[in-house]
């Protein structure tokens, strides 16, 4: 895929992501400019306090997991990439345990982990359990992440995807991450490994 096929589709996705926080904060303000009514004005309030809170936990999340990380150096704080997760997370139904040997990460490993963990929260539909894992084994760094619940669809095409088992990306802005993480960890010499634990939980596992 031709990288500015690649950045359009990454582009609808983030918009697809956004629209509906962002859509909720704009008729939040146009109710607030009519309503007189005290106690509908608080309601509106909490609606708008909870939709600007959701759109700024995603543009941190994605601001490390899509863009360029900022800051200075080519590594990037472990406790800023949990804490984008945990933002990210929170109000959801999805139960974060983060578990981590290292105190920093290259900013393209890290973009990998952050893509595996946004592919594989994906496929936690009613909530779950998300367990990341980052350890070194020798020079290498080993990031696991596995998912646990009562009910998980992981579609083929965002596993094939994510796997590297596919060449060619179809123009689908769903799974991009999936694309994102697999071409990155392809730049290490790596692939990205599913493993089924069994009927409920899978890990995805990649050495960088």
């Amino acid at each position: 895929m031709k990288e500015l096929e690649f950045a359009s589709l990454l582009c609808s996705r983030l918009c697809h992501d956004l629209i509906s926080p962002v859509g909720a904060i704009s008729n939040g303000i146009e109710i607030l400019s009519d309503e007189d009514d005290e106690m509908m004005r608080a309601e509106v309030m909490k609606l708008l306090e909870l939709s600007a809170g959701q759109t700024s936990n995603r543009l941190k999340f994605y601001r490390l997991a899509f863009g360029a990380a900022g800051g200075i150096g080519a590594h990037v704080p472990i406790r800023d990439a949990k804490n984008a997760t945990v933002s990210l997370f929170e109000g959801t139904q999805i139960n974060l345990e983060w578990e981590s040997e290292v105190g920093e990460m290259e900013k393209s490993a890290l973009k990998v982990l952050l893509n595996v963990i946004l592919v594989a929260s994906e496929t936690l539909i009613r909530g779950g359990d998300l367990i990341v894992n980052i350890s070194v084994a020798g020079e290498k760094l080993n990031t696991e992440v596995t998912v646990k619940a009562d009910r998980i669809i992981f579609q083929d095409k965002a596993r094939e995807m994510i796997c590297g088992e596919v060449a060619e990306m179809e123009a689908d802005p769903k799974i991009a991450p999936a694309y994102l993480a697999a071409s990155v960890a392809a730049e290490f010499g790596s692939k990205i490994e599913y493993i089924s634990d069994e009927e409920n939980s899978f890990t995805l596992k990649v050495v960088l």
